[in-house]
């Protein structure tokens, strides 16, 4: 919760048996789509039908067993507005990482950011928008 403060009753909050396990992502092409999100990740194919693909993170990495797994899902019908969730990523170099992935197929748009925005918005292959975020300062 930053910058928020914290009410009693979200102090008493049960705690709760659920984990989110995978963000599902709607994909006219799944396998296609995950191939460029494992690319542009460095994550590892573990389960793959033509209707659905699974990402998971590199095994032994920060984020395995920690991070949703990313699940593709072959859906009809091409996307037609903007993401209502998207994936913030925090690169070590903002500059590079957005060159390299214009070059696996991300191409920049605009979702209403404004000019000094410190993040760069791009769209992967089939549209989804997702943002790449300034480095964190050491």
């Amino acid at each position: 919760m930053t910058g928020r403060r914290r009410t009693r009753a979200q102090g008493r909050r049960r705690k709760t048996d659920l984990r989110i396990q995978c963000l599902c992502v709607d994909a006219r092409d799944p396998a296609s789509l995950a191939s460029f999100c494992e690319a542009a990740l460095g994550w590892r194919r573990t389960y793959e039908e033509p209707d659905e693909v699974v990402l998971e993170p590199p095994i032994g990495s920060a984020e395995d067993g920690v991070v949703p797994d990313l699940l593709f899902l072959k859906v009809p019908e091409s996307k037609t507005a903007k993401n209502r969730l998207h994936l913030d990523l925090r690169p070590l170099d903002q500059q590079r990482e957005v060159e390299r992935l214009e070059s696996l197929g991300a191409r920049r748009t605009f979702v209403g950011q404004r000019a000094e925005a410190t993040w760069v918005v791009l769209a992967d292959p089939e549209g989804n928008e997702f943002c790449v975020l300034k480095a964190l300062e050491a």
